[in-house]
C-alpha cells in the first residue's frame, strides 16, 4: 500500500486548488479530485463564472463606447460591427489560458491531479469514480465542492431559451428581450452585457429593491443609473411558470405579495436567483458530518464535526466570493499544518462589474 495522503481535496475551484497549492508549499503529500467534465481546474469561477464573464464585460464595454463615446472624443470610426463568434472566442481563449495556469500550479507544488467524482467512503477514505478510478487513503478531506444555481420551481432551465450564468455566457445570438430573473450581482452583470449589445433587458426581482446586500442608499442610486442606461425593472415580483414556445418563452409574473398575473414574452430568461452549495453526493451521511437546512456543511474554523473534514468556500459559511474561498483554502491548510490560519468576513470586499462599478466591504449602514 502506498503512503497514505496528508491531505485529499474534493473539488478544483478558487478554495480548492489555493488549498493545493499551500499544502504542498508546507511539503505535504496532496491529492485534488475534480469532477467537470472539460478535465479542467480552476471551477465555476474560471471556467463559467468570474472570469468568462469580465472578459464579456470588458468587451461589451469596449463595443458600447465606440457606439456612443468615441465620436465625442474625437474618434471617428465608420461600419462599427459586432462580431459575436469572436467576442465569445477571446473569452473562451481567456478560460483557456488560465485553466492551463492552474493545472501548471498543480505540477510545480507536486499535487497530484485526479479526474472523476470524489466520495468519501470512510474517515479517511475517498473514492474516485469517472475516468481515473481510485480510493485514495488520507489523514485529511478538505470539501471544496463549491456551489450551484440555486434552480427556480416552475421555471426549467434548458440552457437554450431558459438559461442559467453558465448559458448567458454563451448565447448564439443576441435576443431581442432578455428577461433576468434576479436583481442580485450576476443577474446584473450578464444582464448590463447583453445590452450593451442590443437586447432589451427586464430585471424581475422578488425583493423590493436590486442587490439586497448592499447598502440600501448604493441600491437605489445604482438601480436609477441602470434605468437611465436602459434596463427595465419589475421589484417585488415573482415568476410562477413559464412557456416555452418556438422561439419565445411567455413568463407569468405576479406581485410576490399576490395578485393577478401577467404575461412577459421573452426570447430568452436567465435564472439567477442565486446559488446553493454543492454538498450532494460526497458521501457525507456515510461519516456523518453535519449540514444546516440549506446543505451548508456546519464548520468551526473550517473543521467539520468528523475529525480529520474540513470544509471551505460556497459549502460553508460566509460570502460565496472566489477570492473568499482562496482564503479559506490557505487558512485551513494551516490550521492543519499547526500554524495560524484565521479569516475574517466582515473584511472580504464584494464588487459588481457593472458600469459604473460598486463595491463593497464590511457592514451596511441597516
Amino acid at each position: 500500500m502506498s503512503e497514505p495522503y496528508d491531505v485529499v481535496i474534493i473539488g478544483a475551484g478558487p478554495g480548492g486548488y489555493n488549498a493545493a497549492i499551500r499544502a504542498g508549499q508546507l511539503g505535504l503529500k496532496v491529492a485534488i479530485i475534480e469532477k467537470r467534465d472539460n478535465k479542467k481546474l480552476g471551477g465555476t469561477c474560471l471556467n463559467v463564472g468570474c472570469i468568462p464573464s469580465k472578459a464579456l464585460l470588458h468587451a461589451s464595454e469596449l463595443y458600447e463606447a465606440a457606439g456612443n463615446n468615441f465620436e465625442g472624443l474625437g474618434i471617428k470610426i465608420s461600419g462599427l460591427a459586432l462580431d459575436l463568434d469572436q467576442l465569445l472566442k477571446q473569452k473562451d481563449d481567456a478560460v483557456d489560458g488560465l485553466t492551463k495556469g492552474v493545472a501548471y500550479l498543480m505540477k510545480k507544488n507536486k499535487v497530484e491531479t485526479f479526474f472523476g467524482a470524489g466520495e468519501i467512503i470512510a474517515p479517511g477514505k475517498v473514492r474516485v469514480s469517472g475516468e481515473t478510478s481510485a480510493e485514495l487513503e488520507t489523514k485529511n478531506i478538505i470539501i471544496a465542492t463549491g456551489s450551484e444555481v440555486t434552480p427556480l420551481p416552475g421555471v426549467d432551465i434548458d440552457e437554450v431559451q431558459i438559461v442559467s450564468s453558465t448559458g448567458a455566457l454563451k448565447l448564439p445570438s443576441v435576443p431581442k428581450h432578455l428577461v433576468v430573473i434576479g436583481g442580485g450581482v450576476i443577474g446584473l452583470e450578464l444582464g448590463s452585457v447583453w445590452r450593451r449589445l442590443g437586447a432589451e433587458v427586464t430585471v424581475v426581482e422578488y425583493l423590493d429593491r436590486i442587490l439586497p446586500t448592499m447598502d440600501g442608499e448604493v441600491s437605489k442610486q445604482f438601480q436609477r443609473i441602470l434605468k437611465k442606461q436602459g434596463v427595465a425593472f419589475k421589484l417585488s415580483s415573482k415568476v410562477t411558470g413559464a412557456e416555452k414556445l418556438k422561439t419565445k418563452v411567455k413568463l407569468s409574473v405576479e406581485p410576490a405579495a399576490g395578485g393577478d398575473a401577467e404575461q412577459i414574452d421573452a426570447d430568452a430568461v436567465l435564472v439567477a436567483i442565486g446559488r446553493r452549495p454543492f454538498t450532494q453526493g460526497l458521501g457525507l451521511e456515510n461519516i456523518g458530518v453535519k449540514l444546516d437546512k440549506r446543505g451548508v456543511i456546519i464548520t468551526d474554523h473550517f473543521r467539520t464535526n468528523i475529525d480529520g473534514v474540513w470544509a471551505i468556500g460556497d459549502a460553508i459559511e460566509g460570502p460565496m466570493l472566489a477570492h473568499k474561498a482562496e482564503e479559506d483554502g490557505v487558512a485551513c491548510v494551516e490550521l492543519m499544518a499547526g500554524k495560524a490560519g484565521h479569516v475574517n468576513y466582515d473584511t472580504v470586499p464584494s464588487v459588481v462589474y457593472t458600469y459604473p462599478e460598486i463595491a463593497s466591504v464590511g457592514k451596511t449602514e441597516e
